[in-house]
């Protein structure tokens, strides 16, 4: 028999909030089997549709539509090249497993667990920023089966600001902010808080000491991630742990190269990797296992589409290592639209492992074609 190699990728742009795009990724093989990947990166659409454009000779010369042809020496330098590498991979998988006639947790090495811990990400559908809003939004996720929630409340602390003295200042609102959420979801529920590299040492610094009435779960990428900020976030890591908090980050970090400075400096108690940026869902498995050797949490990084958020469920499924799950709430009803079949809602703060062939879903075409903004194929 043949192999059933690559026919056709096609690269779907859609517009689902005056602030969100997804980009998704479906690949053709010739058997008519249809592959789903996701590449979604804010703000760079154009650049992710360039280096998928680049990709695309790779993917149709593979002898196999199969990820494990896919080479290791392919250069990610940068984060459109790793989110069009890494939506190509998906897709593979996907078309890997359908063949095989699995669930995509099984063609990874088999499904450890069949209900994912989830965290609900209440950010983004929060378009009013007032702390009631916020609250509003934890109430909604609570009453939809949700037990552990995130937000991103500092929007108006900025890097210049810090730098200016004024940042504690800057800082206040958002301790309002999670003042309501946290006296909203009541004591039992965890409550994590991003600050999406917003802030310097001595404003976060200030932060933590700030923090300790609120009892965090986990204070999310507080610094710039590069190597001059590795022994400030080691810093600030143990004051958060003396307050009974974690410190986590590296959420667009790609490969084990890209996270080996971290766990070196022993710079986070969790670690982030997304799907769409890290390089390949084997990788993301193999991040698991180094982050286990570590000592640090396995928890993906899935605030985006519903392609992504399948693939991440098989990748949490199949990891020997998990902490939880990362899904958005409630931004947008094209995330349930464009899903077919739908999953399942989330009960009890957990999601249930996909249970049809390779990542058990496929894109919706009808509601595709209503949100779609852009499109690119080949050949």
């Amino acid at each position: 028999m043949s192999a059933d190699r690559v026919r056709r990728l096609e690269l779907h742009l859609a517009e689902v909030s005056p602030k969100t795009r997804w980009i998704f990724l479906e690949v053709e093989a010739q058997s008519g089997r249809v592959g789903c990947g996701e590449a979604t990166l804010t703000g760079c659409e154009d650049e992710v549709f360039a280096a998928m454009a680049k990709l695309a000779p790779l993917a149709l010369g593979l002898p196999e539509a199969s990820a494990r042809h896919l080479p290791e020496t392919v250069r990610l330098a940068a984060l459109p090249d790793a989110a069009a590498f890494s939506s190509l991979d998906q897709a593979l998988w996907d078309l890997a497993a359908q063949r095989e006639g699995v669930r995509l947790a099984e063609a990874l090495g088999g499904a450890r667990r069949g209900a994912i811990p989830l965290y609900a990400n209440i950010n983004r559908r929060t378009v009013d920023r007032s702390p009631q809003s916020f609250a509003a939004s934890a109430r909604q996720a609570i009453a939809a089966g949700h037990h552990a929630f995130k937000i991103a409340p500092f929007d108006e602390v900025t890097p210049a600001i810090c730098r200016s003295g004024g940042g504690e200042s800057a800082l206040q609102p958002g301790l309002a902010r999670i003042a309501a959420v946290r006296d909203a979801i009541g004591k039992g529920c965890a409550l994590m808080v991003d600050c999406h590299w917003r802030f310097d040492e001595p404003t976060a610094t200030a932060l933590i000491a700030a923090l300790e009435p609120f009892v965090l779960h986990w204070l999310e990428c507080p610094l710039p991630e590069n190597a001059s900020e590795l022994a400030g976030l080691r810093r600030l890591r143990g004051l958060a742990n003396r307050q009974g908090m974690l410190l986590a980050g590296c959420e667009e970090n790609i490969g084990r190269a890209g996270f080996a400075p971290f766990l070196e400096a022993q710079a986070y108690d969790v670690m982030m990797p997304d799907a769409k940026y890290a390089g390949g869902l084997m990788e993301m498995l193999r991040l698991a296992e180094l982050m286990a050797q570590h000592g640090v949490g396995f928890s993906p990084h899935n605030p985006s589409g519903p392609i992504c958020h399948a693939a991440s469920l098989h990748v949490a499924a199949a990891a020997g290592h998990l902490a939880s799950l990362e899904i958005q709430f409630d931004e947008t009803p094209w995330f349930t639209a464009l899903q077919a079949p739908i999953l399942p809602p989330a009960q009890n703060g957990m999601a249930q492992l996909p249970q049809g062939q390779g990542l058990g879903l496929s894109l919706d075409r009808d509601a595709l074609d209503r949100c779609r903004r852009a499109r690119w194929s080949a050949p």
